[in-house]
């Protein structure tokens, strides 16, 4: 994945943040098994673990360890380390495919002892005698500096050339802080001058102790130049495990960091498959904060975006790239991964700025021209395209275009394309590996919903953007002038379509939601039938078992000689008989409609009765069942009927026109509103309303009351020796 990449699609902090959990540098790829990684890292997700320590790169020090070369303790002390983290990671007990690879790493009793002989970054002191001794020796010495420096400052003679009692240390050095001539009352060498002209000076005795200090600490040394020594010869012996366990160690950090990062993020893991569709549902793009969710299906080969300025059609293309670009590192996102499908891809690309500098010498549609060339060798590559038809003319651009796209969608090539000119569109709807996607306005707020509709071209919404942003009405009106009324028109037509488009998918998906309810309540009820079933037949089971202990202890009296005994035997027969308990008959309760009631598990409110049956109501959904399955649940509800009075009184006097001229637009709307409703209970047709031209304000409270109001059925501007664009002529 290279910056440039990374860069276009906005994904620079969220590897940026990825690095940070790593324990040391690396790329983001993953050698071997996808398969195997993806079920480690979902083993791994579900543990609470340690993160491990920072450690350095150690590929050159196996290389001068191959070598026999004596590895400083430090070195060595960070193999100790990624020992230690792997025999921890070994007692946490994972399961599965996790499991399975920490068992491969056996890590032998040597490495196991040269692990354990550090603290830390340090040797123990336990693992040499020696390094007690010259511990306690060093430590002596240091008393003797605190005691000797004690000394000196408390000293009379040397008082008066102190210029503080305190202690500073320069260079790694005990010194004090003196005036000049102290060379009459104090043997030392001078370590350096303050800025108000004393003298940091170690005195002769505190030089002396340092010395021996250092003596000793050069002895420590030597100790640990031995342990390093040994411990080097026990690692060249294991040199292919710690190069295997170098290796093993650099796998675990990807996965520990991939988890990490989704943990601290609430993200989740993708598996791509070897499809080559990209289904996203509840996906967002990881630069992005407190995201609309995208739900994308693009299953062809050329997704083509068009629709509003603003409305995040570049952000649908970098989110589809980068959706499949985590994935195919395993990397995590948000995203609802059980309904969400990706397959694999090799490359991915964008051709999103403007290649025109000075430097390259190349215009910006030679630029596009040099990109799309070479993507005619390409083989599994996702590819977005911003504002394809940038840096000529959209009419000759758009032809181009389509003939480039139709051809390279013949290819292993998936291609995200985003256009503001619907010529494009149009050219390759035709073609059926072409997908549409329009970005959606919200007409009422006048902004941008940041949401997709498929299936459809898109209106860039120009005119009204630009009039959100601060351009003047007037210019606004007059851009339209020169635009054309047929364009606007089918504009309008776009706009109405898209509504439509969108009512119908929000009903659509009510139908689904109110369908699974449906599903939902017939299962319940099969559930309900089946347990009534199963204990209507135990219930006649035990029945006859009982009837026929009875029959049999009658029969059994029949055959007896005795009369006392047929006696006997037929009173216990009988009490056999009376002691049967039948099933008792539920009454059917008295109902009424709008009572609340349950039938099983199913609770809803009874719409109306006859003899036998009820009609209830549950979430929504109707259904008839039997009266003596039902049973009262709550209070009942009140239904009442809706009862309407209309009295319409015809308009005195009534007139086809009407002029607002002058008036504010809540006083225009209000006049509006009645003026219609006069004219309909009248029995106009056709009315002319006049508003005039201004600053704009008046004509689009005008325009927008119009669009929303039930009884217009389409309305335009007046001809010109009608008032113009000054004026409406509104049909019902």
């Amino acid at each position: 994945m290279t910056d440039e990449i990374l860069n276009k699609l906005d994904l620079n902090e969220y590897i940026d943040t990825l690095n940070s959990l790593f324990s040391r540098p690396k790329s983001i790829a993953m050698q071997g098994d996808r398969n195997v990684h993806f079920a480690c890292i979902d083993e791994l997700s579900k543990h609470l673990f340690d993160p491990p320590k920072n450690i350095s790169n150690l590929d050159d020090t196996l290389i001068r360890l191959s070598k026999q070369a004596v590895l400083s303790i430090g070195e060595i002390s960070e193999f100790a380390s990624i020992i230690k983290y792997f025999l921890y990671l070994k007692s946490l007990k994972f399961q599965g495919k996790l499991g399975e690879w920490l068992d491969k790493i056996d890590i032998q009793g040597d490495m196991q002892d040269m692990a354990a002989s550090f603290d830390d970054d340090e040797l123990k002191d336990s693992v040499d005698d020696r390094f007690i001794q010259i511990k306690q020796a060093i430590n002596i010495k240091k008393k003797q500096i605190d005691i000797e420096l004690r000394k000196l400052i408390y000293a009379k003679h040397i008082s008066s050339y102190l210029v503080d009692t305190q202690v500073h240390y320069i260079q790694d050095s005990e010194t004090l802080l003196v005036r000049g001539g102290f060379n009459h009352v104090l043997k030392g060498v001078v370590v350096a001058r303050s800025s108000g002209g004393y003298f940091y000076v170690m005195p002769s005795v505190i030089e002396k102790l340092k010395k021996e200090q250092s003596e000793l600490l050069d002895k420590k040394e030597l100790v640990i130049y031995e342990h390093a020594k040994r411990l080097s010869g026990v690692m060249n012996k294991a040199l292919a495990f710690l190069k295997f366990l170098n290796t093993a160690y650099d796998i675990f950090d990807s996965y520990q960091a991939r988890v990490r990062l989704a943990r601290s993020r609430d993200y989740e893991f993708i598996l791509p498959d070897n499809s080559h569709e990209i289904k996203l549902v509840g996906f967002a793009h990881p630069a992005l904060k407190n995201p609309k969710l995208i739900n994308i299906d693009f299953s062809k080969k050329v997704l083509l975006i068009t629709g509003v300025n603003a409305g995040g059609k570049s952000m649908l293309l970098k989110s589809i790239i980068t959706a499949a670009m985590l994935s195919k590192y395993m990397l995590p996102m948000q995203i609802n991964a059980n309904k969400s499908k990706i397959g694999s891809f090799k490359e991915f690309d964008a051709i999103i700025e403007d290649p025109q500098n000075v430097k390259n010498d190349i215009s910006t549609f030679a630029g596009r021209m040099l990109s799309f060339s070479k993507l005619f060798s390409k083989r599994s590559l996702v590819i977005g395209v911003d504002e394809i038809e940038l840096g000529t003319d959209f009419e000759e651009a758009a032809s181009l275009y389509s003939v480039l796209i139709n051809r390279l969608s013949q290819n292993d090539i998936k291609m995200i394309i985003t256009t503001h000119h619907k010529r494009l569109a149009m050219l390759l709807s035709k073609n059926e590996d072409v997908e549409l996607v329009a970005a959606l306005y919200d007409e009422i707020t006048q902004r941008p919903k940041y949401e997709f509709l498929k299936g459809t071209i898109g209106k860039s919404y120009a005119f009204e953007t630009a009039q959100r942003y601060g351009i003047h009405s007037n210019i606004v009106n007059e851009a339209k002038v020169a635009y054309g009324l047929d364009k606007q028109n089918l504009n309008e037509m776009i706009t109405k379509t898209l509504n439509l488009e969108s009512e119908l998918k929000q009903k659509l998906e009510q139908t689904s939601k109110k369908e699974m309810k449906l599903d939902d309540l017939i299962q319940s009820l099969k559930d309900q039938k089946q347990v009534a079933e199963k204990k209507i037949n135990e219930t006649i089971s035990a029945l006859e078992r009982e009837y026929l202990d009875a029959i049999n202890k009658a029969k059994a009296a029949v055959n007896l000689k005795d009369t006392k005994d047929k006696q006997r035997a037929i009173n216990a027969a009988n009490q056999a008989k009376k002691e049967i308990k039948k099933p008792e008959i539920s009454k059917t309760e008295i109902l009424n409609v709008g009572d609340r009631v349950k039938y099983g598990n199913v609770k809803g409110i009874v719409l109306s009765l006859n003899k036998t049956e009820a009609m209830i109501e549950s979430e929504g959904i109707k259904m008839r069942v039997p009266l003596n399955s039902l049973s009262k649940n709550g209070n009942p509800v009140q239904i009442q009927k809706a009862q309407v009075s209309l009295k319409v009184q015809r308009p005195q006097n009534a007139s086809v026109t009407l002029d607002l001229h002058g008036l504010r637009s809540d006083e225009a709307i209000d006049r509006l509103d009645k003026f219609i409703s006069d004219s309909l209970v009248t029995g106009f047709e056709e009315v002319i309303v006049y508003h005039g031209i201004g600053t704009g304000r008046l004509a689009w409270a005008v325009k927008n009351f119009l669009k929303t109001h039930p009884s217009v059925k389409d309305f335009c501007d007046a001809p010109p020796n009608q008032g113009g664009f000054g004026a409406k002529i509104v049909r019902f």
